[in-house]
């Protein structure tokens, strides 16, 4: 393998960060930079600020967030499987029940400790 087969991947990765950062640097040369207390007070919704910033959330909102993430991953890994089924065979099969088992394990392991209540 030479070189030249690795220019088109290593043109898309420069037009790609060129794409991103270019304008960002565009914006903070040229743009208008005229703070006041209004621009620089906290907004929150339409109306002011309360409490603090950086308050304590509840465990549980982490768990729904991992919750999501999990079953989001499982989301990606099952239509790839799903569509080389044929390919895989019957090991193939058993490999990817064996992932579905697991997370339903761990689902029903997080509904019993009550992840999924929200008060």
């Amino acid at each position: 393998m030479s070189l030249d087969q690795y220019l088109p991947v290593l043109l898309f990765i420069v037009i790609g960060v060129l794409t991103g950062v270019v304008p960002q640097i565009i914006g903070y040369v040229l743009g208008p930079n005229r703070p006041d207390a209004a621009k620089n007070s906290p907004y929150e919704c339409g109306f002011e600020a309360f409490g603090d910033a950086r308050m304590r959330f509840d465990v549980r909102y982490y768990l729904i967030a991992i919750l999501f993430i999990l079953f989001d991953l499982e989301t990606a890994l099952l239509f790839p499987w799903a569509v080389a089924l044929k390919e895989l065979g019957f090991f193939g099969f058993l490999l990817g029940l064996e992932i579905v088992i697991v997370l339903t394990i761990g689902f029903v392991y997080m509904w019993l400790k009550g992840a999924l209540d929200w008060e």
